[in-house]
């Protein structure tokens, strides 16, 4: 009976899994820097705070800004403008703080503005234009979410946050 009920719990479990990874599919957390609107995969961010203070750690590139304190978690940022190769915004009190998490590491995007979530189905989505913003190990861009008019550049985080 006991081995019975914990494959039940496991099963319960994988179900809950499949609908919360069903219920994100296709959400887009979108934020803006220089006017453009650029979206991460939901699934991927823990939490948006304000600009608060870095602490400057020496010998990194030039993009990674610092670390800060988050509710007693040390934690890298970098500034996104600066990874793409965009002058430095201004910080005001619209610049966020995006947390994200991939695999067992946790870092902080610094974006002028964030906007939402926005739902983009896969068929709304293009494929990377060819020597669009690039790295030297291939492109941050996974896709172009297209709603009407409105392009929303989507980010493989991947890619984007590897810092070597």
């Amino acid at each position: 009976m006991t081995q019975e009920l914990e494959y039940a719990m496991e099963m319960d479990d994988e179900l809950e899994d499949d609908y919360y990874e069903d219920a994100q599919k296709d959400r887009f957390m979108t934020f803006e820097l220089d006017g453009q609107d650029y979206g991460v995969d939901i699934m991927h961010v823990t939490e948006i705070v304000g600009l608060q203070d870095i602490a400057v750690v020496p010998d990194v590139p030039h993009f990674v800004k610092g670390m800060i304190n988050l509710r007693g978690n040390v934690i890298p940022v970098i500034d996104v403008r600066l990874r793409f190769g965009m002058p430095e915004g201004q910080y005001d009190d619209r610049t966020c703080v995006v947390v994200v998490t991939l695999e067992t590491s946790t870092i902080g995007m610094i974006v002028d503005r964030v906007n939402e979530v926005r739902v983009i189905p896969e068929e709304k989505i293009s494929p990377p234009p060819q020597g669009g913003v690039a790295s030297t190990d291939g492109t941050y861009i996974t896709g172009l979410g297209r709603e009407g008019e409105h392009v929303t550049v989507l980010l493989d985080l991947v890619r984007l946050l590897n810092i070597n």
